[in-house]
This record gives C-alpha cells, structure tokens and sequence, in this order.
C-alpha cells in the first residue's frame, strides 16, 4: 500500500497481509481454481435396453475447461478403472455441427442461452453442485446408446423437400437476381440452424416444427427456391408427421433453447404457406388404359 510522507506517496509493504503467489503450493493452487462436482448420468447399453442414472463424483474440474472437456475427463478415470466410458455425440466442438446434444439439468445444451454444449464452460457451475445428464427425449429421437441418440428423422425431412432443383452447369452470376434486403437477411437468418434438434428436446410435445420451419423459410425466402415452394411445405410437413414428431404448443420454448436463435416467426410463415399449398393442391390424375 501507499502512505503520503514528506510531500510524496511512499510504497509500504503491509506487514499484516501477504498475497504473494509464492506463499502457495502448486497444489494449493490447483486447489483454489478447480470444482468438485457430482454428475448424475443416464446410462443405456443399447436402444432395447432399460436405462438408469448413475452417480459419478469428480474433482478437479478447471472452470475454464468446456463441458465435452469435463467429460473426456470422465471418460478417461472410468477407463482407467476398466469401466465403459459414457457414450455421447461430438464433432466439430465449435457450435456448428449440432452434434453435441445432452439435456443438462433440465435444459438443452445446459443453462446458457444461444450456445451449444460444447460452448458451455464449467464456470457455469459452481464447486459441489450435482449436474444431470440426459439424453433427448423425444419418440422420434430413439436413444442409442448413453446420452446418443438418432436424430435421421431430421435427414428425412430434408430429403422431403429440403433442397432446389436447378440445372447444372456453370453457377449463374451472384448479381443476376436481386433479392430484397430485407428477405435476404430473414432467409440468412433462418438458414443458420444446425439441426442439434434442442427445439424437439424442449417442446413438451416433441415437436420439430421450428426446425422445419428453418429448412422451409431458408429456401423459400429466396427467388431460387419459390418454384418448388408449394410442393416443399407439404412434403416435408407430411414427412415431419410420419416421423412421429408433435405438434406446436405455441408456448415458444424451442426459440428460448435454441443455440442459434431460430425465431417462431418462421413457424407462422410455415403454417401460411401450408395452408395456401394445401387448399390449391390438385393431386396429379391418375392415367390407365382406355377401352
């Protein structure tokens, strides 16, 4: 500290306090920046077999390490032991791929808005807090194994209608069609879902309607993709149904979940553009032989 002595501030060492870094062990230090946290994990050897949670204490958990980082770390001591670590899905490890997909204490991709589980970091708990680890739960989401769960009614959907047919070729000129500023940014907008299905893990009736949504919005915001826009809406909504997924509760948690903030407007548009497609369809004839 500083005392003010013969018109100038003088440095004075306290006698009664010392902070120095040297005072504390490495282990000491260690200690002072890392958690000791209780994991309660669902556990499932395959997609016919019963499931349970189970108890797992860990320690020396770093706040600065993400969540896939705390349980590498599981992983690696449950090897260590000769146990079979905790199956989950894992990628890219950047928020973009969608694979990371737990239901963490009650919430998609854990307590943190607009991130995923792998951009969660352990400073979002503190020291002994117990952490529940679930799998997706959703009929169209059958667990695989642990916390992994096949998603390919999403693929499905997309191969519905996801998609623009065009001619190939040489790619036409960027500048060739304008597109309203406006339309461009919402389509944009849309099109940044990952498919990490948090909207189906929220929704209370499993529903993957603002994931179609996106698929349908991102497409037929845009010139390219209205000429197929009618047939898409059906296609992947009929596809939607089959798979087994609900219907929309209009309570709006899959937009608060979602890591990338897929608005429910896109919702509304879907439903709009279903409704318009379905009263103007006109099933093709059908063509047989005549007398």
């Amino acid at each position: 500290m500083c005392q003010f002595e013969n018109g100038a501030f003088q440095k004075k060492e306290s006698s009664n306090f010392d902070f120095s870094i040297s005072k504390f062990s490495n282990y000491q230090i260690f200690k002072l920046v890392t958690m000791n946290l209780k994991l309660k994990i669902w556990r499932q050897k395959g997609p016919k077999d019963n499931g349970k949670m189970v108890d797992y204490p860990i320690s020396g958990i770093s706040p600065d390490m993400s969540f896939l980082e705390m349980m590498d770390v599981l992983n690696d001591q449950l090897v260590e032991k000769g146990d079979l670590p905790v199956a989950f899905d894992h990628d890219c490890r950047e928020g973009i791929c969608g694979s990371c997909s737990m239901y963490i204490n009650g919430e998609p991709h854990g307590p943190g808005r607009g991130i995923t589980t792998c951009q969660l970091h352990m400073r979002s708990f503190t020291d002994g807090d117990t952490i529940h680890i679930e799998p997706w739960r959703a009929a169209a989401f059958p667990v695989i194994k642990d916390l992994v769960t096949d998603r390919s009614a999403f693929d499905r959907i997309i191969q519905a209608g996801g998609f623009i047919s065009v001619n190939s070729g040489s790619p036409v000129d960027a500048n060739a069609i304008p597109i309203d500023k406006h339309d461009s940014d919402r389509a944009f907008d849309a099109a940044t879902c990952i498919g990490c299905g948090a909207c189906v893990a929220a929704c209370k009736n499993a529903s993957a309607m603002l994931f179609t949504s996106a698929k349908v919005s991102h497409l037929s915001l845009l010139p390219q993709g209205q000429v197929e826009a009618r047939d898409r809406v059906l296609a992947m909504i009929n596809q939607m149904d089959e798979e087994g997924f609900g219907n929309c509760t209009n309570t709006g948690a899959c937009e608060v979940e979602c890591p990338k903030g897929i608005s429910i407007e896109n919702i509304a548009r879907m439903n709009r553009q279903y409704l318009g497609a379905a009263i103007s369809y006109s099933p093709p004839k059908a063509t047989g032989g005549g007398d």
